[in-house]
């Protein structure tokens, strides 16, 4: 995605600033550019959904926004683009442009592409298989339903930095066979694994906040027109923010488990109210 703000480049007696919404920007003829009108950017907000009818006003609402002037964008233009940034209620984060390279590759690349190598795999696993999966593989594969194409363009532009990852996922696998191979008893692997669990703490709360353990309260759904509807009514009667939700449906019985994280002074009294009102918490 591009954003442009004000007009084009060309021409220096047009005072304007344009940002390219992604990744590095090559000029072809630099004498004709007034590069200190440019400021490259980066909305960290989307899906793995693409096309007119995907989008959302709110689509920039509370999320980061990378802002990567270069040494030659000037002041006024770097403050065009964070001034936008504002104007869509999005966080504007100002990085140098490898920092920047560097981090989507950790937290946005990375990620993607180890989905894509699980999904990838399930292509060899026979369907009596995946009539066992539950939530967590469709959580891991999620983003994997991306447009290839469009990862194709980001990956090939960010290349040199998502190397790097791969190689030191790479290193981190050898290591996790390794302890695996040792088991039963195998204090590697319960490192790994609670070096996974460290991992997950540190991944930001909402808005930015530190990461809060929330408590899930599990309750059963069936799946029927207007059962979705009045769970949440019933969730609003008893006052309780739900801070995230997730759905697993039973693969046999017409029924689905929605888990409600909530704070956990407030998972006592929603679990009484979902009793309350008929439901069957888990």
């Amino acid at each position: 995605m591009a954003v442009i703000i004000g007009t084009g480049l060309i021409g220096a007696s047009i005072g304007c600033a344009l940002t390219a919404a992604g990744y590095r920007v090559h000029l072809r003829d630099r004498r004709k550019v007034d590069l200190a009108r440019y400021v490259g950017s980066h909305p960290m907000a989307g899906s793995q959904h693409s096309g007119p009818v995907t989008a959302r006003a709110d689509l920039f609402v509370d999320r980061s926004w990378v802002v990567t002037p270069h040494r030659r964008s000037a002041p006024a233009s770097v403050e065009v683009v964070r001034s936008a940034v504002l104007d869509c209620r999005a966080r504007a984060v100002v990085m140098d442009v490898d920092d920047h390279d560097a981090a989507v590759a950790r937290v946005s690349h990375l990620p993607h592409l180890m989905s894509v190598l699980m999904a990838g795999h399930l292509v060899s696993v026979p369907e009596r298989d995946l009539l066992l999966a539950g939530q967590g593989l469709r959580d891991v594969t999620r983003v994997a339903g991306s447009d290839p194409g469009l990862w194709q363009q980001i990956l090939g532009a960010n290349s040199a930095a998502v190397l790097h990852e791969l190689r030191g996922i790479a290193d981190q696998l050898d290591l996790l066979i390794k302890a695996v191979a040792a088991t039963p008893d195998s204090a590697e692997l319960r490192d790994q694994l609670q070096r996974g669990v460290a991992g997950t703490r540190k991944i930001p709360g909402k808005h930015g906040t530190p990461a809060v353990a929330y408590t899930e309260v599990v309750v059963a759904i069936p799946d029927h027109p207007g059962a979705l509807a009045r769970l949440f009514a019933d969730v609003g009667r008893a006052g309780v923010n739900v801070e995230d939700i997730s759905i697993e449906h039973d693969p046999v019985r017409e029924i689905g488990y929605l888990a409600l994280s909530v704070a956990p002074e407030q998972s006592e009294g929603l679990t009484a109210m979902m009793l309350a009102r008929g439901w069957s918490v888990a």
